[in-house]
């Protein structure tokens, strides 16, 4: 797992960042309630008056075009059941119903799954026609093919179609290509990160963590930034468990407290982040827990950390019995990561 990647930290931090190349979406869920338009017949019409606001709860009159930016970002269960509101509703959402299944043969295309070879112009003219149809899912999905082959400009056109209709994804796409373009546009940069954030998108509340802490494009600002770094911990960020660990280790930004500084670095060791598996390893080595410790030792060198190794074999020569490490690395190879927000 790699785990530095743009914007690189100064030698000798060992705060991490955000990797651009691999914006797996988390999309925000369509809440059946709120689609839920109830009709109310008003109390004081007269027999010669219509009621206007039986009128304004007849969801079936909203305009085709302001329907479908609504659920321009929603995915396939949600537009499912958005469609499934009323009639009106499903012959409105149909080109947004048919952009994902061109989605989804866009992703077989890309990553040569589905019994499909790899086929990265077959992908982008999949998520291109998807887009067209109105899928923000599409459109940043066509933009990130873009960015691959260089394409940065057409990238971008398409992150700030997708964000100017509310995708979280492509608001910190977008905030992100303005930190990397030459020369950097900070206030649009933070501007767009800031609303994907608020949007509850992790990735970008992290990515501003970072920003704020080592001051870039910024003014440094430690209480926002580990403010920011917590947020995007409890959704599931595994870096942003890591650094918020080292901020209570280091008492950077929060409170002095390595109690917490050990659960966080736990935390994000068992959610598959190398760098916190071996700390956590040395931590139990420390402890005299040894067997543990080479179990996450194991797990540390797997993912690239190769002083890892080194300690283990430290530790392999204190173990009294070959059985001991043999049961230590059977741990290791059945040890699967919790969930986490990528």
């Amino acid at each position: 797992m790699k785990q530095r990647t743009w914007p690189c930290p100064s030698e000798g931090s060992r705060f991490t960042s955000l990797p651009f190349s691999k914006l797996h979406e988390k999309r925000s869920r369509f809440s059946s309630s709120s689609s839920s338009i109830k009709a109310t017949a008003s109390k004081s019409t007269s027999p010669h008056q219509p009621s206007h606001d039986a009128a304004a709860g007849d969801f079936s009159a909203l305009p085709f075009d302001i329907l479908t930016k609504i659920a321009a970002p929603l995915s396939l269960p949600n537009l499912q059941a958005a469609s499934s509101v009323c009639r009106s509703w499903r012959e409105a959402l149909l080109p947004l119903r048919e952009s994902m299944l061109l989605l989804r043969w866009g992703k077989r295309f890309k990553h040569g799954r589905g019994g499909v070879k790899a086929n990265l112009d077959k992908a982008l003219d999949s998520f291109l026609k998807g887009a067209a149809r109105g899928s923000t899912l599409a459109m940043v999905d066509a933009g990130l093919v873009y960015w691959e082959k260089g394409e940065k400009e057409r990238a971008v056109g398409l992150y700030r179609r997708a964000a100017e209709l509310g995708d979280a994804v492509g608001q910190c796409n977008l905030g992100i290509s303005y930190l990397q373009a030459q020369p950097s546009d900070p206030k649009e940069a933070m501007k767009w990160l800031k609303q994907s954030a608020e949007n509850g998108y992790v990735r970008a509340q992290y990515q501003i963590a970072l920003c704020l802490h080592q001051g870039r494009v910024v003014q440094t600002n430690l209480l926002e930034a580990t403010k920011w770094y917590l947020k995007a911990a409890e959704g599931g960020y595994v870096r942003a468990m890591y650094n918020v660990s080292l901020c209570y280790s280091v008492g950077e930004g929060l409170p002095q407290n390595r109690k917490l500084a050990r659960r966080w670095m736990k935390r994000a060791a068992d959610h598959g982040h190398s760098k916190a598996q071996f700390e956590h390893g040395l931590a139990l080595f420390s402890e005299g827990a040894l067997l543990k410790a080479v179990m996450y030792l194991e797990l540390a060198q797997r993912g690239g950390e190769t002083g890892a190794g080194h300690v283990k074999e430290v530790i392999h020569q204190q173990l009294s019995a070959t059985t001991s490490r043999d049961h230590a690395i059977n741990q290791a190879n059945n040890w699967r990561a919790l969930p986490a927000t990528r």
